[in-house]
């Protein structure tokens, strides 16, 4: 995340994007996109990559990736039916966890409307012990280094 003053993140700070359409019950009473559904944004974007360039089975992998630590920063709103384009880089890669750093921009948006991060532990799937990073799952990851 940029921690800049508190200064919104720039969509080249991002390795990879993911467009995600928003949905008509995304948006709350005041019409715009609920505080809540952002985590699922950050979670779409970063498990769809772990699927498509890591190999990750959700279902029958033995090693998984568990959520210990998520926080969003929201500086501008979506509404439906606008998309999000949902940036992802790593920001800390280390032996059993990784830190996804997340920033949700508009169409043609160059600053961030929200950034975040979200810290996943690896754990053995039947003991829920952590273990390391699975080598295909950390070579995709190292793309993403910023």
């Amino acid at each position: 995340m940029n921690d800049k003053a508190n200064g919104a993140g720039r969509r080249g700070d991002y390795r990879h994007f993911l467009t995600i359409p928003t949905r008509w019950m995304d948006n709350d009473v005041y019409g715009h996109v609920n505080n809540v559904v952002y985590y699922s944004y950050f979670d779409t974007v970063i498990n769809r990559y772990l699927i498509e360039a890591g190999g990750l089975d959700i279902h029958a992998a033995p090693v998984i990736g568990i959520a210990v630590e998520t926080l969003c920063r929201f500086r501008r709103s979506f509404a439906f039916p606008e998309p999000v384009e949902a940036g992802l880089r790593t920001g800390h890669l280390g032996n059993s966890s990784v830190r996804y750093e997340i920033g949700l921009f508009g169409a043609g948006d160059d600053e961030a409307r929200a950034e975040g991060h979200f810290v996943h532990v690896f754990v053995e799937r039947a003991t829920n012990k952590p273990v390391p990073i699975p080598p295909p799952i950390r070579a995709a990851l190292d793309k993403l280094k910023r």
